[in-house]
């Protein structure tokens, strides 16, 4: 678990209050959520399609995906998930699984059953609402995607993703000035992007000599927040943090 957290729980206060406004009470509850740690290695699925979940996950260390595969072996990754998100809170009421949840790296992961989270949206709304806006949020990732892949050329496939996944670290104090992790390999990123691992190469290494990004060690530096963002036609509004427009301003003076 990634450090400043005492317990499990108090990422999930940290991301809901990134996006929401929690009375204390809710906080104290979401602390006290019953759960269980287990770490997972890489590449393992956490729920498969056809799966009936009892139970939702919240990452609490490493990268997880959301994906579906194809007959031929092909798979489409849908969505990259850090410390603090919750993938499968969908699962509360789509009681089927149409897609896969898997571990992209060794993860730490909390799950907390079903019903012990039905019990906490119905005795404290604010706190059902916030959940509920955090499903929202993430249908609004699957929107930009959408566009991503359908209208922006490769160089701003990349440049959006990669400033969207440094703020959405940002938010639970997983970036570190103008860098953060990037654990996705090359051929992930490109199942991703819609793009083959080779043309996302030749993008990788347009932006480096551009000045924009380095990548080292699976960290991923920003050198140039205002050209990547205007490359991407960035506007955090669809990832809905509070300090969104903050965060970005904050980045630009660091990169």
């Amino acid at each position: 678990m990634p450090t400043g957290y005492n317990t499990p729980m108090e990422m999930l206060v940290r991301k809901l209050d990134s996006c929401a406004q929690l009375e204390q009470a809710e906080r104290a509850t979401i602390l006290n959520l019953p759960h269980a740690v287990r770490n997972l290695p890489a590449r393992h699925d956490i729920a498969g399609f056809g799966d009936r979940p009892t139970q939702c996950c919240l990452v609490l260390q490493g990268w997880v995906s959301r994906y579906a595969a194809l007959s031929e072996g092909g798979r489409q990754i849908q969505s990259f998930y850090v410390a603090g998100d919750m993938p499968d809170l969908q699962s509360l009421h789509l009681h089927r699984m149409d897609h896969h949840l898997a571990t992209l790296t060794p993860c730490t992961i909390a799950f907390i059953g079903h019903e012990e989270l039905r019990q906490v949206t119905k005795h404290y709304p604010g706190l059902a609402a916030a959940l509920w806006r955090d499903t929202l949020i993430d249908a609004a990732h699957f929107r930009e995607r959408i566009t991503s892949l359908g209208r922006r050329q490769a160089l701003g496939r990349v440049a959006h993703i990669f400033c969207e996944l440094y703020l959405r670290q940002r938010a639970v104090g997983l970036a570190s000035g103008s860098s953060c992790p990037l654990a996705p390999k090359q051929a992930e990123l490109a199942d991703a992007l819609g793009l083959t691992s080779v043309h996302l190469n030749r993008v990788l290494r347009t932006l480096r000599m551009r000045g924009l990004v380095t990548l080292s060690g699976g960290i991923l530096t920003i050198e140039n927040w205002d050209e990547l963002a205007a490359l991407a036609e960035f506007d955090p509004t669809f990832l809905h943090q509070a300090n969104d427009a903050a965060s970005a301003e904050e980045t630009a003076e660091h990169a």
